[in-house]
């Protein structure tokens, strides 16, 4: 499986804290070796840098962690293939443009027979993997249900999308990040969590490495910054643990619709 890291805050933040701890997975504290991606949002337009190797030996991803990137929004990913070779068209964060916005997309997880169901037209998967293909199809169903242009009120579009990834779902593990550079969506089948960081802010250690962090001295007290994770990057924080079925939307770090599935 691979793992997932996202962050929505209400201004722009850098993430090299939270992507050090990602980075350790990819090789050193996890078996995530077959490449890693992250997009990070300005405006509307986003970056992205990828690299079919593993994050814990890429120097693209030290350069990722000596030069804070300031953004509202981050999507990372590190990948253990299991669907399509280890490549670069197959490594995540994938991006497609829709409704003029970059929406950009990752997945953990593994989908069998799949292939009949995402019959793709206007969005095609350029790799291999079950999860381009799933992100495709997604905005296929959201072309076909909303037209070319955007609702007034985005919630539904979002709503929508969850009761995609609910479809998803039955064909496998499905852990979805995903933003048009607004919002930002989680939905979780089996490992997802998050933890949102506001006054008054503390110290926070990472589990994967020796890396201390004293969130006071970073933030000024109006900041509100919320990070997705597959697994808890950190030993001394509560982080909400998502069941399956769950989703969430951020919108400036603060949580804008919530799903939990009744136990």
């Amino acid at each position: 499986m691979c793992e997932l890291l996202a962050m929505s805050a209400n201004v722009p933040t850098d993430i090299v804290f939270s992507f050090t701890g990602l980075v350790e997975r990819g090789g050193v504290t996890g078996p995530h070796v077959d490449g890693w991606g992250i997009t990070f949002y300005e405006g509307k337009g986003s970056r992205t840098f990828k690299d079919a190797c593993p994050s814990s030996q890429s120097h693209v991803a030290q350069l990722i962690k000596s030069y804070p990137i300031k953004s509202e929004i981050v999507i990372s990913h590190i990948r253990q293939a299991n669907r399509g070779c280890v490549s670069l068209e197959n490594t995540h964060p994938f991006t497609r443009e829709l409704w003029g916005r970059y929406w950009t997309y990752a997945h953990n997880g593994q989908l069998s027979d799949y292939q009949n169901k995402f019959t793709l037209g206007r969005f095609q998967a350029v790799g291999d993997t079950d999860s381009e293909m799933a992100f495709c199809w997604i905005l296929e169903q959201v072309v076909a249900k909303f037209g070319d242009t955007p609702p007034e009120n985005m919630d539904e579009v979002f709503i929508y999308i969850a009761s995609l990834a609910d479809e998803i779902r039955q064909l496998g593990v499905f852990n979805m990040i995903l933003s048009d550079g607004i919002d930002l969506m989680a939905y979780c089948t089996n490992n997802l969590c998050h933890i949102t960081r506001r006054a008054p802010f503390g110290k926070a250690t990472l589990i994967d490495t020796d890396v201390v962090i004293d969130f006071q001295k970073e933030t000024t007290p109006d900041d509100v910054v919320t990070v997705i994770a597959t697994r808890p990057l950190t030993n001394n924080e509560q982080w909400q643990v998502l069941s399956p079925g769950d989703w969430r939307l951020f919108r400036k770090g603060n949580i804008r619709l919530s799903h939990s599935v009744e136990k």
